[in-house]
């Protein structure tokens, strides 16, 4: 059976170091049980306790699991390699403890920081590719971080491709995976972020079956990633005005997605992801609205 779980980032709690006001981690954990979902996300280390016996109650007061946490990597930057392994292995140890073993750790490029794929985020060209070198350091990282994290914790990784990092387009994941190895890393299909970066996420669930582990479902406005590209806007202007929006209200052909699962046998988990900036919009209602979509396709 597939199930469902939200994600912290869906209240503003994002993993770039913004600043604004976002909810408590109590806040959010009752607002995802009581809009109808069964599991969540980490969020941000330090978002939600980082003593095991602490964040196993606080998820057992509310009946959720805890399905993963998203670990941003600057990976094809050597000197930064081993700090963001350490941060893996150390948040896949937390929700071991906490007694989530199949909990994943959700890999990323540290997105949103370099200022160059940040402005071009939703019209990646060429020239912002990264280079031969770059590549190896890239996928080199990425293999040591998920032996690490298997090898000393037990969970297994997935990689997070994303807009505003250097793993974004179609061609760009396609080469990622080609260099790093299926039986230690698999992928997190991301919908909005693949049809943002140029794809087609219906298409990804053929091309990538073999290595999806994981699965978020999150929309795309036409109408806003067009202005975005259109009026050349940063990634951030473009999550601020609301390039993705609430599920059913984009592009995403969800329908066909999950009858696509469905008949490829999927029992994990679909996690909701509406990403907003902190303080913005309101949060409940959306992830509200968001189930009862969901609910209306079968999930």
């Amino acid at each position: 059976m597939i199930k469902i779980a939200n994600a912290p980032c869906s209240w503003g709690v994002l993993e770039f170091g913004l600043e604004g006001e976002t909810a408590g981690y109590e806040q959010v954990l009752d607002e995802i049980r009581e809009t109808g979902y069964t599991g969540t996300e980490l969020g941000d280390w330090g978002f939600m306790p980082t003593d095991p016996p602490k964040l196993a109650d606080e998820l057992a007061k509310r009946d959720l699991d805890l399905v993963g946490a998203f670990v941003p990597v600057a990976m094809r930057e050597r000197n930064a390699s081993r700090k963001g392994i350490e941060q893996g292995v150390r948040t896949a140890r937390l929700m071991a403890d906490a007694g989530f073993p199949d909990a994943f750790i959700v890999l990323s490029d540290d997105n949103g920081t370099v200022k160059e794929r940040t402005e071009h985020a939703g019209r990646v060209t060429p020239d912002l590719y990264l280079s031969k070198d770059e590549w190896r350091i890239y996928s080199d990282t990425a293999a040591e971080f998920a032996r690490s994290v298997r090898d000393q914790t037990g969970l297994r990784t997935v990689f997070h491709h994303h807009s505003a990092g250097f793993v974004e387009t179609p061609g760009e994941l396609e080469k990622f995976l080609s260099a790093t190895p299926a039986d230690t890393l698999g992928l997190v299909l991301d919908m909005a972020h693949y049809l943002y970066g140029g794809g087609y996420p219906e298409a990804a669930l053929g091309y990538f079956w073999d290595r999806i582990w994981h699965i978020h479902y999150k929309d795309c406005s036409a109408e806003i990633a067009r202005r975005a590209r259109a009026e050349k806007w940063d990634y951030f202007t473009a999550v601020r005005e609301g390039v993705f929006c609430e599920l059913g209200h984009g592009a995403v052909d969800f329908a066909t997605i999950t009858d696509e699962l469905r008949a490829n046998a999927y029992d994990g988990w679909i996690v909701v992801e509406q990403d907003v900036l902190p303080g913005m919009g309101s949060p409940k209602e959306c992830a509200g609205r968001n189930r009862q979509f969901l609910a209306g396709l079968g999930l």
